[in-house]
């Protein structure tokens, strides 16, 4: 079996506050991430599901920005307030959170989500 069943890649980029294309950690990455970390920690399932920080994911306009691997969906605008849903949604039944999910053929993917094994 491998190491973790899925990668999820938060982007806590900082960037000057007037920066043009503004920065996910001014946007609430870190905090997306801390909660992320949080909920699987709760179901016990950190030990299969990695949680990164990730630099610059070249979605700046998307912020908070964050990708889940192995399936390379990518999801946008994410909030704390998200967080549950997409560990319910995406995490727990493998199907992809939609009002959040970067509508731009760049980040498209047309792989199957599968939900995680405990």
């Amino acid at each position: 079996m491998r190491r973790f069943q899925k990668h999820i890649f938060v982007c806590t980029n900082e960037r000057p506050k007037d920066h043009p294309k503004g920065c996910c950690l001014h946007k609430g990455s870190a905090k997306v991430r801390d909660k992320l970390k949080g909920e699987l920690k709760t179901l016990g399932l950190s030990s299969i599901i990695r949680i990164n920080n990730s630099g610059c994911l070249d979605a700046c306009e998307y912020g908070a920005t964050m990708v889940i691997y192995p399936e390379a969906v990518w999801y946008g605008g994410v909030t704390v307030d998200d967080v549950e849903d997409l560990v319910s949604e995406h995490i727990l039944h493998g199907r992809v959170v939609e009002r959040l999910k970067i509508n731009n053929l760049k980040f498209d993917t047309d792989t199957h989500v599968e939900p995680v094994k405990r």
